[in-house]
């Protein structure tokens, strides 16, 4: 996924309201900027981290810029949770992803479930549909380690339950989690953190729903899917 401007570099000054976080500009401007991340991002608002934004040129956005990227040390972190599904779309479509090759045809946001649309639907003659829900991980708390989720995720909870509906009905349901920051070797669940998804999660394994990890490469030219990384029980 290449970002469409070159992103403009700025210093966090405070995320707040879930949804908004002030920078400032390189130039010494200071701009409101969307953040969209629906997560406590845990670690990721220390003021001061170095921060990249793009800026709309939609003149009925009420802000402009959206929060993109951050550095931490030499990692490099996607904050933008709106991607994810896009990165792994073109990944699939690319044939990148070796345990999703094989469809043909590729659908987004349909409907399943209860009230839910899936994140992607993988169709092809002769053999089960695919159901895969993409989710952002970008939390770490020990050297090396992505987790997810970073808060408690009921709606994430839910789409487990509805996965292994779907398996249980004759299709292929496949939980992916992208990591997306560039320091992260090996992922696990952030149990503590939400036990009931945790335990949502176990249960949707032994239905027979699939799990793949992927971490991502990260410039502030693009974001492309990478490679698996380990997933530690």
């Amino acid at each position: 996924m290449k970002f469409e401007a070159p992103l403009i570099p700025g210093r966090l000054i405070q995320r707040y309201k879930r949804f908004l976080a002030d920078v400032e500009l390189d130039d010494g401007s200071i701009v409101t900027a969307h953040c969209a991340n629906p997560g406590s991002m845990l670690g990721l608002k220390e003021p001061g981290s170095r921060v990249w934004l793009s800026k709309s040129n939609n003149p009925k956005r009420k802000l402009a810029y959206s929060w993109e990227l951050m550095a931490l040390g030499e990692a490099m972190i996607g904050i933008n949770t709106a991607h994810p599904n896009r990165i792994v779309e073109e990944a699939i479509l690319a044939g990148t992803i070796k345990e999703l090759t094989g469809y043909p045809t590729l659908r987004r946001e349909v409907k399943y479930g209860q009230n839910s649309r899936i994140d992607l639907l993988l169709e092809g003659d002769g053999r089960p549909d695919c159901y895969v829900e993409v989710k952002n991980a970008h939390l770490l708390r020990q050297s090396d380690l992505a987790e997810f989720p970073d808060s408690v995720t009921k709606r994430g909870a839910k789409h487990l339950v509805e996965l292994g509906d779907m398996v249980e009905e004759g299709h292929r349901a496949v939980m992916l989690y992208l990591v997306q920051r560039t320091d992260a070797k090996r992922f696990s669940l952030a149990a503590d953190l939400d036990p009931t998804y945790a335990q949502h999660f176990q249960n949707a394994q032994k239905r027979g729903v699939e799990a793949l990890v992927y971490d991502c490469t990260i410039t502030t030219q693009a974001i492309t899917l990478n490679q698996p990384i380990p997933f530690v029980e």
